[in-house]
Parts: C-alpha cells; structure tokens; sequence
C-alpha cells in the first residue's frame, strides 16, 4: 500500500497559520487540539485544517511544506481561498 503524504494549513484561534505535514489529516488536526501537536499551536487552540494538499513522497511534502512556510501570510491566503 503505497503511503500518502499531506501538506496542510491550520488556521489557529488567535487568527495565525501554522503550516506542517502528514500522513492523515484527521488526526493531525485532532493532535494539535490535543496539545500534542507543533510548539506553536499548543498556546492557539483549537485549530482547523484550511487547506490540504496530497503528495506521494515524504521529500515532496517536505520540499512543498518549506515553500509555504516561507511565504507571507497574504500568499498563504491566497492559497487557502
């Protein structure tokens, strides 16, 4: 069964964006509401996940997460709409 890898978009409570990746969504986005989640979104909750995309590799995911990472938040809007 071949793996599939996820970059996601979390819009936390305080309105900021946390970006990461996966291999399941759902509980991702349940381990950041649980406070197991990323440094970041421990102090922001809840979260929820506003935007997904799928890739087949880990280094594709990473390569995409990094990209996204780096930009302003106007640009991670536009993405997410």
């Amino acid at each position: 069964m071949d793996k599939k890898y996820y970059v996601y978009i979390v819009r936390c409570a305080d309105n900021t964006y946390y970006t990461g990746y996966t291999i399941n969504l759902k509980n991702r986005e349940a381990k950041h509401n649980k406070g197991e989640g990323a440094k970041y979104t421990k102090q922001r909750r809840p979260v929820k996940i506003v935007y997904s995309e799928k890739f087949k590799t880990i280094n594709e995911a990473m390569k995409r997460e990094a990209q996204i990472k780096s930009w302003p938040r106007s640009k991670k809007e536009e993405l997410i709409n």
